[in-house]
């Protein structure tokens, strides 16, 4: 008969096993990245100096020597980075104001912004996820300033991600910008926590893709963006 320990221990293992499992599976619970509703109730310094004391605990309990010149500086250099940079898009206060102009040139087709940098964090394993977005819509009416398409790609990239849900905040934010649904985001990353660990696969790419409107609807305007995207215009 299995002791009481043992079999807390066995639960506690196979729960672990199903956290490793989803994170390697790279499984989203929903579009909107999961937030707690008080998640703003700190001042960015306050998270600078929480997050530097922990990070310091950390470091501390690898065995580094937090005396040394060299680390000393690391856990506030982490704390400042993790809030004012590389997850800066959590907070909708750097939410990129998006101008729109008259389309005045009555241009009806697709403008295709090719080729925008993706630099990203995987919310799994805190390890890079790094690429590029092609951005297509149809004008209804209005147009975009091409540098906000950059940054709505720039500020959904900068918080915990997985790729699938930040090509579907992408196509969400520039439908409701442009107040039409004819939109297709297509991204193409890299992600570290595939090459660096686990199967540590350094050849390998992720392509996610959502297509809206008349992108979803005509096959035609499909191919036209992806042969955009690819190069294969003639």
């Amino acid at each position: 008969m299995k002791s009481k320990k043992t079999v807390l221990s066995n639960a506690n293992h196979l729960v672990l096993d199903k956290i490793e499992d989803l994170g390697d599976a790279h499984v989203g619970t929903s579009i909107d990245t999961p937030m707690r509703k008080n998640a703003f109730d700190l001042s960015d310094e306050d998270k600078i100096n929480k997050i530097e004391a922990h990070f310091r605990e950390i470091m501390d309990t690898l065995g580094l020597d937090l005396t040394d010149d060299s680390l000393k500086g690391t856990p506030y250099r982490v704390a400042k980075m993790y809030v004012k940079e590389i997850f800066s898009g959590l907070d909708p206060k750097n939410k990129p104001r998006v101008a729109m102009f008259d389309n005045k040139y009555n241009y009806s087709q697709m403008l295709v912004e090719k080729g925008i940098n993706v630099q990203s964090t995987c919310e799994h394993h805190f390890l890079p996820i790094y690429g590029n977005a092609h951005v297509a819509y149809i004008s209804n009416g209005s147009v975009i300033g091409l540098s906000k398409i950059n940054r709505i790609v720039e500020y959904y990239c900068k918080r915990p991600q997985v790729q699938e849900r930040l090509t579907i905040q992408i196509a969400n934010e520039l439908k409701t910008a442009l107040g039409s649904d004819d939109v297709a985001v297509y991204i193409d990353a890299q992600h570290m926590c595939v090459q660096a660990r686990g199967v540590e696969d350094k050849g390998s790419s992720t392509v996610t893709s959502e297509y809206c409107g008349k992108f979803l609807e005509d096959e035609n305007l499909r191919k036209e963006f992806l042969a955009a995207v690819h190069g294969s215009i003639s």
